[in-house]
C-alpha cells in the first residue's frame, strides 16, 4: 500500500471517531437536560412560616464598685471591704454561687495635671465587678436596690435572654409548625394543579429571633428617687420567628 492511501486512511478514520464523539457528546446532554428538566416539571417548591411571642426568662447584669483613695492598698482594702458586703447581700437574696461571676478586677492610678501638662498621681482607683445571671426575674429589684444600698456604685446594662430549654423547645414548636404551613400550602396547590404530593425532595430552615432587651441602668436618677420604692424592672417579650422551603415531588 503506497503512502499516501495509509494517509487518506487514516484522514478518514480520525474524521469516523471525531463524529462519533460528538454524538455521543450530544446523547449526554440530551439526558441530562431531559433528566433536569423532569426534575423541574415534578417538583414544587413552597415555603412555610411560624412566629410566637416569647417572654424572656434570664437576665444578666454586672454590679460594681469603684473607690478612689490615696494609695493603691487603701482603695484595694475599701473595695474589697465594700464588694465581699455586695455580694452577701446577692446570697441573702437568695442567688447561688454558680449565679455569681467576677467580671473585672483592676487597680490604676489617678492622675491630676497641672499647667504645662505634667501628670502626677493623685490617687488610685481600685474596681471590682461581678456578673448576676439570674432566672429569677422577679428578684431584679432587689438585687440592684439592696446592691447599692450594701455599697455597689456602678450597675452595667441588664440584657434579658431566653435560656437554652426554653430555645429547644421554642425550635421544636416553631418547627413543626413552619413545616405543617408549608404542608398545606404545598396540598392546597397540588390540588389546583390536579396532581398529588409523592415526597420530599429537599428543604431549608430559617430562624430569626427578636432581639436582646437591653435595659440601661442610671445610678443618679435612681438615687434621685430612692424613696420612692424599688427600681421597676420589665422584662416585655421578643418574637422569634422561622421559615422553612420545601420542595416537594408531584405527579
Amino acid at each position: 500500500m503506497s503512502q499516501e492511501n495509509k494517509n487518506n486512511k487514516l484522514y478518514y478514520v480520525i474524521i469516523a471517531l471525531s463524529v462519533v464523539l460528538v454524538l455521543m457528546s450530544a446523547t449526554i446532554y440530551a439526558i441530562s437536560q431531559s433528566g433536569s428538566e423532569k426534575d423541574t416539571e415534578n417538583t414544587i417548591s413552597i415555603s412555610g412560616y411560624a412566629e410566637q411571642k416569647v417572654i424572656p426568662d434570664t437576665a444578666t447584669l454586672n454590679i460594681g464598685v469603684v473607690v478612689q483613695s490615696e494609695t493603691a492598698k487603701e482603695a484595694t482594702d475599701k473595695n474589697a471591704a465594700l464588694m465581699s458586703s455586695v455580694i452577701a447581700e446577692l446570697k441573702a437574696i437568695g442567688l447561688q454561687d454558680k449565679e455569681i461571676q467576677t467580671a473585672y478586677v483592676s487597680v490604676s492610678p489617678v492622675y491630676n495635671y497641672d499647667a504645662n501638662d505634667t501628670q502626677t498621681i493623685k490617687g488610685y482607683s481600685a474596681s471590682n465587678s461581678v456578673q448576676v445571671t439570674t432566672k429569677n426575674l422577679d428578684n431584679l429589684s432587689d438585687i440592684i436596690d439592696r446592691s447599692t444600698a450594701a455599697g455597689a456604685n456602678e450597675i452595667g446594662s441588664i440584657s434579658f435572654s431566653v435560656s437554652d430549654d426554653k430555645q429547644k423547645q421554642l425550635r421544636e414548636d416553631l418547627m413543626n409548625e413552619a413545616v405543617s404551613d408549608a404542608s398545606s400550602k404545598a396540598t392546597t396547590l397540588a390540588k389546583s394543579l390536579g396532581t398529588k404530593i409523592t415526597g420530599v425532595q429537599t428543604s431549608s430552615v430559617s430562624e430569626n429571633s427578636g432581639s436582646r432587651a437591653i435595659y440601661e441602668y442610671d445610678m443618679a436618677t435612681t438615687a434621685k428617687g430612692a424613696g420612692a420604692g424599688s427600681t421597676p424592672i420589665q422584662p416585655g417579650e421578643s418574637t422569634v420567628s422561622m421559615s422553612v422551603q420545601v420542595t416537594y415531588y408531584i405527579k
